[in-house]
């Protein structure tokens, strides 16, 4: 952008400003001043040109000189032409990333029009940028004292607004000061959606290093959106991860009783949900719920979405939790899924085309070597889908695969040694974290760009971002494979699984292809184990007693499962049960408590023990049980592998869906039988009998050991040829 110049000499001054010959250029302007000293706007570009090279105390003498002994009128003219002129150069200055001279050119604009309030935001972008943002600075440009008072004759739009909550945001201000400035733009708010999409992803990336600040934030945002069920969820899961179940359960009770619409009634009920398992031992409101939200479903339809719910997409999330009927709850989450779907791929409906355009050139690749494979997930890290999928990164064939991650939820700089070396696994890693945050866009961007043939999702209805990303199909062949039961997103064309933990039947009710594996769908190399930490003594257990263990989160624990235990116990003189997992303490000890009363067991035989600091200490404190007992209707799944690999026997109960037969198609594959239960008196009888027999628990320890010779389970090199060949197989398919 020039100047508005209407003779040969302008031009060449203009010639010489875009040349950056500041110097030349402004002798032009000194040699008019002394011809035609009463053209102002002489002046106001000299001392630009001026400033442009550094000369502020220069530039100011020059704008002083062409205001002269004007009156206050003609000053107030003058200055407003200045500050037009100051404005266009800045901008130009911007437009060319030359931040630096759009910085100094705008503070001048300052010393000229103080409250102007798009200058003063436009400088917290350029300081941003400049990484010279600080509380310092904000103070000195008394951004808050403008908020606050809303001086007279200010202008604040909802744009410029935004704009500094973005750059607020985006900063390493004190966060109380980020805090501060948020909350004083409320007043000033108009588009409230494009408020909350800038809190929510903030707020929900501060939860893992400080919840009073993540907390506060959402509560600014619920200030101008008190029903806003994502930031209600957000808030409910912010508790949670603190185990601060109380606090979790008052929010989520208070937002169903004021939703005021069909989607935010089913949101609502997700959030008590997501607070009622996880606390562990409510089981009737849990039902009550549950039964509730599943009433409201039918009543789903494409009218209901007036913008992308992500939470929607995982509202049925504990169903699996709470019933083994996966026709029903598959049914359901196709439904929710596939209106998910339609909505996303409404609101980003050009990039969809996009995408579909480029997925389309590659069909006639048909030979694509290497393959390249992306894999999307929050979990690459100290997390169960962390330690089960490293296995199959450590074995992929590098000459006929070219491996891509893509780390949703980063943590920068942490003591997190197993994300560190996912990172280094892959021929590029994209990352968004607490220090950069991505758009689903974005993500979806970066993914087409990197030409990925095959994207694996291992989130499923576990991340919420994960469900956009793969709704708008960026990768040509798209996989889910390993943390959770398929999503149901109909842009997802396999979920990857085997023969035993999907019955052949299962295949009528899911939306996506199952591609069985020919032995099992997960296999690792093994894992690490530190020292026990706990013994029989310090819990106040005789040296000949039998001890049974179960350790599962709140969510897994239902009461039906609870019952059959106690059963056991009671059949089993002499025997304990260690109890171990995140929950809420009081509510899950009272609900053993009266389980274990209802079926004539004395409570002094059940034991809780608190969470262990690593994992490897985990492990090794497991090898104190004589048999785990596995929960249902959802099974374990990591817990069971470590149970195996520790060589401890294990009973299982198997259901229908893929979460209740985890288990099974897990032991099957180490080469034990012993323990797989097909209904609930089984579970009882296999739980007694591993019980009372102490050389049968003898032989399952000794086959466990010896399956780590040859068993598929723990042949996580063949399992990674076998997962690459379906790759290979699933390519093919796409290219004829």
């Amino acid at each position: 952008m020039s100047f508005p110049y209407e003779t040969d000499w302008e031009n060449n001054a203009d010639k010489l400003l875009l040349s950056e010959e500041y110097a030349s250029a402004a002798k032009i302007y000194e040699d008019k001043i002394l011809v035609e000293p009463n053209v102002k706007s002489h002046y106001w570009k000299l001392g630009i040109l001026l400033l442009l090279q550094g000369q502020e105390l220069e530039a100011h003498f020059a704008w002083s000189l062409g205001i002269g002994e004007a009156t206050l009128e003609e000053v107030n003219e003058w200055t407003e032409d200045l500050c037009k002129l100051l404005l266009k150069e800045a901008l130009r200055q911007e437009d060319l990333k030359r931040y630096r001279n759009a910085w100094l050119i705008r503070q001048h604009i300052r010393e000229i029009d103080t409250d102007n309030f798009d200058n003063l935001v436009q400088i917290i972008y350029l300081s941003l940028h400049l990484k010279i943002l600080t509380d310092e600075l904000i103070q000195d440009l008394k951004i808050l004292e403008i908020l606050e008072l809303n001086h007279s004759g200010t202008n604040i739009e909802n744009n410029s607004v935004l704009q500094l909550v973005q750059n607020v945001l985006a900063s390493d201000l004190n966060y109380e000061l980020q805090l501060e400035i948020v909350s004083l733009t409320l007043p000033y708010i108009k588009d409230v959606s494009c408020f909350i999409e800038l809190i929510a992803p903030i707020a929900y990336k501060l939860s893992d290093v400080n919840l009073e600040i993540a907390t506060k934030f959402i509560n600014i945002g619920l200030k101008i959106s008190p029903n806003n069920q994502e930031l209600i969820g957000y808030l409910v899961g912010f508790y949670l991860q603190y185990q601060q179940f109380s606090k979790a359960l008052e929010v989520a009770r208070k937002a169903t009783s004021r939703n005021d619409n069909l989607i935010n009634k089913i949101l609502a009920d997700f959030c008590l949900l997501n607070a009622l398992v996880s606390a562990g031992g409510r089981w009737e409101e849990i039902l009550s719920v549950s039964q509730h939200q599943k009433t409201l479903l039918p009543l789903l339809d494409y009218q209901n979405f007036n913008d992308i719910s992500s939470h929607l997409f995982i509202s049925r999330f504990f169903a699996p939790y709470i019933d083994d009927n996966p026709k029903d709850i598959r049914v359901n989450q196709n439904q929710i899924s596939s209106l998910c779907l339609e909505k996303v791929q409404q609101v980003y409906q050009q990039p969809v085309d996009y995408f579909k355009s480029q997925n389309l050139s590659k069909r006639s690749n048909r030979i694509v070597k290497p393959l390249k494979i992306g894999y999307l997930s929050n979990c690459l890290r100290k997390h169960s889908i962390g330690w089960l999928a490293r296995w199959l990164f450590s074995f992929h064939d590098r000459e006929q695969f070219q491996i891509y991650g893509y780390f949703l939820n980063y943590h920068q700089n942490n003591s997190d040694h197993l994300q560190e070396w996912y990172s280094k696994q892959v021929y590029k890693s994209y990352r968004v974290g607490i220090e950069s945050i991505g758009s689903t866009l974005d993500i979806c961007n970066q993914i087409s760009q990197d030409g990925i043939d095959i994207l694996v999702d291992l989130d499923s209805l576990t991340y919420m971002n994960s469900c956009e990303i793969v709704s708008l199909k960026p990768a040509p062949v798209q996989v889910t494979w390993l943390g959770f039961d398929a999503s149901g997103i109909p842009a997802i064309d396999y979920f990857i699984a085997d023969p035993y933990v999907l019955p052949e039947s299962a295949q009528t009710y899911y939306s996506e292809k199952i591609w069985r594996l020919p032995q099992t769908y997960i296999a690792v190399q093994g894992f690490e184990c530190g020292v026990p930490t706990i013994h029989r003594s310090q819990l106040d257990i005789p040296e000949d007693a039998v001890i049974y263990f179960t350790g599962q989160r709140g969510y897994k624990r239902h009461p039906d499962n609870i019952r059959l235990q106690m059963k056991i116990l009671k059949n089993v003189p002499n025997s304990y049960l260690l109890i171990k997992g995140v929950s809420d303490a009081n509510s899950t000890e009272e609900l053993f408590f009266r389980l274990a009363e209802s079926e004539g067991v004395d409570c002094d035989r059940l034991k809780f023990l608190p969470l262990t600091m690593s994992e490897l200490e985990h492990r090794a404190n497991l090898t104190i049980a004589d048999v785990v007992l596995d929960t249902y209707p959802y099974n374990g799944a990591t817990t069971t592998l470590e149970t195996l690999w520790m060589g401890i026997p294990i009973v299982t109960r198997v259901g229908e869906q893929f979460a209740s037969r985890n288990s099974y198609t897990m032991m099957l594959n180490a080469g034990l039988v012993e323990g797989i239960a097909w209904t609930d008196e089984e579970y009882v009888e296999w739980g007694v009998k591993l019980g009372t027999d102490s050389q049968l628990r003898l032989e399952i320890t000794w086959k466990l050991k010896e399956s780590r010779k040859s068993a598929p389970i723990w042949n996580a090199r063949q399992f990674a040829k076998e997962m690459e060949k379906a790759y290979q197989q699933m390519w093919e398919i796409y290219t004829n």
